[in-house]
This record gives C-alpha cells, structure tokens and sequence, in this order.
C-alpha cells in the first residue's frame, strides 16, 4: 500500500510541476486527477491486462509534462503558449543559443543529459507502475480503487466541459493534450486563411521615386523594446542615451522623428519581425513566415530594386546556411562567414556592433557605386548580454576587429551572470545602450542628406526580463540629413527627436511597407 501512495504522489508531483512554474499557488492546486485514476486502475486491473497499457500511460504522461514545462518556457521567453506544430523547429534555434553561449560540446553534452534525462524518467515511470501494480492489494482495497475511479472520472468530464467541481483539483495531462490538439486545428484554419489573405490582397513591386539615388537603411536593434525606454530599471540607462543622441545628432546637422509600432513577436524569433516588416504583412509565426517567402510575394527589396537601389543584408548572427536570405532575393547577403573579423566571439553575438556598423561602412557602403537598400541586424543587445563593451571614439580603431580582444574574458560569464536576474536586467539595458550609443556615433558620422536611416527595435525583451504585462511596442527612429524626408513620419504621429511619445502603438511593423508605397511612391 505505501509502493502505491508513493507512485500516486510521484505523479501528482510530475502533473501538476508545469502548473506550479507557470502560475504558482501550490495551495490553489494539489491535485492531479490523472494520479488519481492511474492508482485506481493499478488497483482494479490484473497485471497481465496492464501490460499493453502501461506504456502507453507512461509516454502520455511523460509527453504532457513535457509539454507542459514547454508551454512555461515559452511563456518566460516569448509571452505566449506553446504551439508544438510552429515551435518545434525552434529547438534547433535553442540549440544555436546553447553553442553560442557554452560552446559547441558543452551544447551536445546538455541536449544528451535531457534526452538522457527523459528516457530515464519514463523507463523509471513505467518500472514504478509495473512494481505497483504487482503490489497492488486486492478485497477490501478494490471497493476504495472504485470510488477513486469514478471520482477522478467525473471530475475530469466536469473539466472537459469547463466545469471545476473540486477547486483543487487539476487534469493537467488532458488539458495540455488537449490544448495542443485544438492549436493543431486552429493552426490549419489560420493555414488557410493566411494563404488566402496573400493570394486575395497581392502587393506588386513598387518603385519608389522619393526615394530614388539616397541610401535606405533599415537597422534593426536586437530587443530594443519601449520597455527600455519606459520602464524602470531600463529607463535609467536608456532614456538618457536617447538625449543625448538627440543633441549629438542635432549638432551634426540631422533631423529625427520617432515613433511606437508593434513589433509581432516578443522575446525572440527577430526573423518574423524582419519579415513583417519588408513584406507589409503581419509574421507571427514560423508557418507564416515559411508561406510568405515560398509565395514570390514581393517585398521592400523588390520595392528598391524597382527604384534603382542594389539591395544587400548584413546578418552578422546568421552561422549556417540560410535559404530565406535568397528567396528574399537580395542582391547581396552578407552573413558572419562573409564579414572579414578577426576579433573574439563574445558568448552567442558573434561580433560587436560597432565592427558591423564599420564593416558596412567602409567595405560596403564607401566602395557602391549604386544607391543601397539595406537590411542589418546589431544583436549585441542580444542575450546573454555579457560582456559589456565600450563605444570607440576613433573609427578607425575598429580595423579588423582584432582591438576586440581585449574585451573577450571581460565581465562575468553568462552561467555567473545568470545566478542573479537583477544583474541580468541591469546588463540588458547596458547592452540595449551600447547598441544604441554605436548607431548614434556612427551616424553622426556618416549619415548626410542623401541618407534615409530606420533605426528600430525588433522585438521586446523576455518577459522573464520585463515582465508579462509589457505589450509587443518597439521604438521607431527615422534620421535623415534632409528634414523633408521626415514629414510623413509626423503627420502620422511620430514626435520630433529621440524620445516616442508613450505607448500605445501607432500601428504594426507591417505598416511601414505600405507608408512608403504611400508617401515615397510613384
């Protein structure tokens, strides 16, 4: 009898842990309904019947949990539930974090130990059951095993529909299970409905002739979200690095309009933003994103090709092949293994953000002869945001990177850092300066009238970082030499200078496409 309360408080504890991480209120909730009805059934059915099943009941339970760990993890990092037919490609992504960060053995030897770990816990699972259930009393147990039964049954049907009879009591494995299917079948609706959206509304090429003969630079700060701009602690760091690049920017003669738009994406997945923003339709998720670019759809580099502008991305983060860069159809990409480096790594960021910046400069920009479109991405705010750089004054210091050096062992690293989120918040925000200070001295330097630069965020940080109730914002800054490109931008809402006016969002990432076609087009 205590082999079985020992399994039955096993698996209340494995049920009901998903529940706990994600929501607390252990006092709230105590009871697996599940572990009610395995012991039950241990009770009730012979061993030979149970031996077909067992497994069966083991892998179910082992999956809802970890899908249930999933669906918390998600939460910390994107804000959002976990969706297993879009998010299972992004373990490969965490992967990628993991070799960024400890190393590429280090990273096989984590994602060994958890598959390890998993198919330890489930041949344990199954043993346990197998042992209480040889176990299990019989006579006067049996009448007790019923009652459980049909108590655990009832209450499980009552939650099916939506009913909580017994306030502490959960079915955690059925209602994760059945959350997955029904966002399988939410996910195929939107499918469709998605791809009738692209093929009922297409968006041809559109030459933009205000345009025309300028530089067009699209600089996306990795999770630079309003809630650095707004919110304490970030606010302290942030806000004051914004007037200051107003002043210095002022002074060297440029003009700046900025405004809040709704990034469709938090915590991660920069890619969606990116896409929402070249195509002008809203990317929330990895389906989308896939649909959209096998669909020939134009976007801003057709848009710009259209105009008489050679198109290129710096992607200083992309490591391994990337067919999305193609099927966008630039006419240059220049990812990591394309930027001539010599500096350190620095954990996941591969390079900092003042060499792209110089490398675009003086190896890109300075030898075109055409007018550019440009896509880049600066991921030094990007976690594990460690170690914390300082902005060179003299350009020219940068050369090949190699003065990074110095800075490779700085600060601590990232699993020091992480034992204490208030210090992790503290680097955020540094690391959200140091991208920002990089863009504003660089151009003060080297944006003139004949240069259009979007400076904006991709994305909100984690809501581990900033909390769940912050929204999905990203400022937009718009610098120019000529003021008269800025105009649009106000008469929609942005405000003059560094600083936006507090959320709410004037519209979407995907918006913009659509102002330029409007404002910039023939």
């Amino acid at each position: 009898m205590l082999r079985l309360l020992g399994i039955a408080v096993l698996l209340n504890l494995l049920l009901l842990l998903p529940l706990w991480l994600r929501f607390g209120g252990i006092s709230t909730r105590w009871i697996a309904l599940e572990a009610v009805l395995l012991v039950a059934l241990l009770v009730l059915l012979p061993a030979g019947r149970l031996g077909w099943l067992r497994p069966l009941l083991t892998f179910t339970v082992v999956m809802a949990v970890l899908a249930g760990l999933g669906d918390v993890a998600t939460h910390l990092a994107f804000g959002r539930s976990l969706n297993l037919y879009l998010d299972l490609p992004l373990l490969r992504s965490v992967f990628h974090l993991l070799e960024g960060n400890l190393g590429i053995w280090a990273a096989w030897a984590a994602s060994l130990a958890a598959l390890l770990l998993i198919g330890l816990g489930g041949w344990a699972l199954n043993r346990a059951l197998r042992a209480g259930q040889r176990q299990a009393p019989g006579g006067s147990a049996a009448p007790v095993a019923v009652l459980l039964l049909v108590a655990s049954t009832t209450l499980m049907a009552a939650q099916w529909h939506h009913q909580r009879w017994l306030p502490v009591a959960r079915a955690p494995a059925m209602d994760t299970l059945r959350f997955q299917g029904e966002q399988l079948v939410e996910t195929h609706r939107a499918h469709r409905e998605f791809s009738a959206r692209m093929a009922a509304a297409p968006i041809q090429a559109t030459a933009l002739p205000g345009l025309a003969g300028r530089d067009v630079l699209l600089v996306f700060v990795e999770s630079y979200g309003v809630s650095a701009v707004f919110d304490a602690p970030f606010a302290e760091v942030v806000a004051p690095r914004l007037d200051e690049m107003a002043e210095r920017l002022a002074a060297a003669g440029l003009s700046m309009a900025t405004g809040v738009l709704e990034a469709p994406i938090r915590g991660g997945q920069s890619w969606l933003a990116h896409a929402s923003t070249l195509g002008g339709l809203s990317i929330d998720n990895s389906l989308w994103y896939r649909l959209m670019l096998a669909s020939g759809r134009s976007t801003l580099v057709d848009d710009f090709r259209a105009t008489g502008h050679r198109t290129l991305t710096v992607m200083p983060a992309i490591t391994l092949a990337w067919p999305e860069g193609e099927a966008y159809g630039f006419d240059e990409i220049h990812a990591a293994a394309d930027i001539d480096y010599a500096g350190p790594p620095l954990h996941w960021v591969t390079m900092p953000d003042q060499f792209t910046l110089h490398h675009f400069e003086q190896r890109i920009r300075e030898p075109a002869v055409e007018p550019l479109f440009v896509q880049i991405a600066l991921i030094s705010s990007h976690a594990p945001w460690t170690p914390i750089l300082p902005v060179l004054d003299d350009w020219d210091a940068v050369g090949d990177g190699s003065v990074f050096h110095r800075w490779e062992d700085a600060g601590d690293p990232p699993d020091v850092l992480w034992q204490d989120m208030e210090r992790v918040r503290d680097h955020y925000a540094l690391s959200v300066d140091y991208a920002l200070h990089a863009s504003a001295r660089w151009a003060e330097a080297f944006v003139d009238d004949e240069t259009l630069l979007i400076l904006l965020g991709d994305h909100q940080a984690a809501p581990l970082i900033i909390g769940e109730q912050t929204g999905f914002g990203v400022p937009v800054h718009v610098i120019s030499g000529d003021a008269a490109l800025l105009a649009p931008f106000l008469a929609r809402g942005f405000v003059a200078g560094m600083r936006p006016e507090a959320p709410p969002p004037i519209a979407g990432l995907d918006a913009l496409r659509g102002w330029l076609h409007e404002d910039f087009g023939e």
